[in-house]
């Protein structure tokens, strides 16, 4: 077997963006006659973007990681699969395509999360060293758009790079590696292609893994397979918004990644995989509880914790004095909790059956509260933490400071008495590694 074949070690945590560049320097060093490495971009701080190139074959697939920093399941699948290109001269002939392998699109991000790698089983530090970029701060959602009254064009240095590589290349298929936080595996696509839908839904189950029967992440998301979704974009959520008499500017910001590739005909695909499981999550059984009122709740807790959030800011505000990236995701995510809560309200009024959720409705709408309470808790406490310990903060910082930790610490506490299953990270990576081939071989025979 060849030795970039070989089994390879327990995953037992996540690569920081130091040494995934190291992993795939001494890839395109080991093989320099099929490993291309060239400078995308750098990031808003500086930081090189590199893009690695391996094949010849006249279809291109772009595959990024780090799309969004909280997500570093791809950062694996990126290294598997450029060693298994490298490796395998059969699968580079049988596919006939150029990949460019993007291992962290967004450095500076990344790094603000690396706290946690080494520990991704543990939900409360995963909470507390969490960073998600503020949505217009994003790369997955600050592409060029115009549509109705949405018009954005702050397109980030990151952005502009991958972007950049889209008009360049025209790609056939586009994989960003993303990844959820608990539940079961569920999968994005733009193409109603029924054969890769098929096969997508089939995948988890060879490793083991529970497919997502629970809430979608967004009720707007038309279904076309278990667990398989067509890739949503910013028009579409924009007019689902628009339908429910809502503002969809409050939530907007730029375009995705599907949506600036409509122009080329791209074949998109995402695999969102979790890093923690439940037994509720594939549950279809009745809960006994009606749905109508399982969204209500839902909608009522978010607002509440976008009352906690938001108030905690608006008390620290007139003295704070570190615009820290924790900020400004703080800022941008905690009155984003009533945007969504409006949503969720309006359609539980809409709903007209009175039929009875099922148990994995339950617990993915109940988890989705406890997500985003360590989310974006942890990030503001990280904020206040950074004035406190640059020796800047006020007294009333410290004084909201240490009473948001005792709240934030209960909401760690109550997450932590759900018994949650966290999921080999191998398993995880093969079952994202399968789809991306999978969906390949889908770009190449359309």
């Amino acid at each position: 077997m060849h030795p970039l074949l070989s089994p390879s070690p327990v995953l037992t945590g996540f690569p920081t963006v130091d040494a995934l560049e190291s992993a795939f320097l001494a890839l395109a060093e080991g093989a320099p006659h099929l490993v291309r490495r060239r400078l995308l971009g750098r990031s808003r701080l500086g930081e090189p973007i590199p893009v690695y190139e391996i094949g010849d074959g006249p279809a291109h697939a772009v595959v990024a990681g780090g799309v969004h920093p909280n997500e570093p399941i791809g950062f694996h699948t990126a290294l598997a699969l450029a060693r298994r290109l490298v490796a395998d001269d059969a699968l580079r002939g049988e596919l006939g395509m150029t990949f460019h392998i993007v291992p962290c699109v967004d450095p500076d991000g990344t790094r603000l999360n690396e706290g946690w790698f080494a520990a991704p089983g543990d939900r409360g530090a995963y909470g507390r060293a969490f960073y998600r970029p503020a949505p217009d701060e994003q790369v997955e959602w600050s592409f060029p758009l115009s549509y109705k009254r949405l018009h954005f064009d702050r397109v980030l240095p990151e952005t502009r790079a991958l972007a950049d590589l889209f008009d360049t290349v025209e790609p056939a298929l586009f994989v960003g590696l993303h990844n959820a936080e608990v539940g079961g595996v569920y999968f994005y696509v733009n193409r109603e292609d029924d054969a890769l839908v098929r096969e997508l839904s089939s995948i988890p189950a060879r490793h083991g893994l529970p497919l997502d029967n629970g809430e979608p992440e967004s009720p707007d998301l038309v279904r076309l397979g278990d667990a398989v979704f067509r890739c949503p974009t910013v028009a579409e959520r924009y007019d689902y918004v628009e339908s429910l008499g809502l503002d969809p500017l409050a939530e907007a910001s730029g375009g995705g990644s599907a949506d600036y590739l409509q122009r080329f005909g791209t074949l998109v695909m995402v695999a969102e995989l979790p890093y923690w499981t439940h037994a509720d999550v594939a549950d279809d059984r009745p809960s006994g509880l009606p749905y109508r009122r399982v969204v209500a709740d839902r909608a009522h807790r978010l607002r509440t914790l976008g009352e906690t959030l938001t108030g905690v800011l608006s008390r620290v505000d007139p003295h704070l004095t570190i615009p820290s990236p924790f900020l400004r995701g703080a800022r941008a995510f905690a009155p984003l909790m009533a945007v969504l809560a409006d949503a969720e309200d309006e359609r539980a009024r809409r709903l007209t059956d009175e039929r009875v959720a099922t148990r994995a409705e339950v617990f993915s709408n109940e988890d989705a509260v406890r997500s985003f309470r360590l989310r974006f808790g942890g990030m503001l406490l990280r904020a206040l933490e950074a004035e406190c310990a640059a020796g800047v903060a006020h007294d009333t910082v410290r004084r909201e400071r240490d009473a948001f930790r005792r709240v934030y610490d209960d909401w760690v506490a109550e997450a932590e008495q759900v018994p949650l299953d966290t999921l080999p990270l191998a398993d995880l990576v093969g079952v994202q590694l399968d789809a991306l081939m999978a969906a390949a071989r889908a770009a190449v025979t359309a």
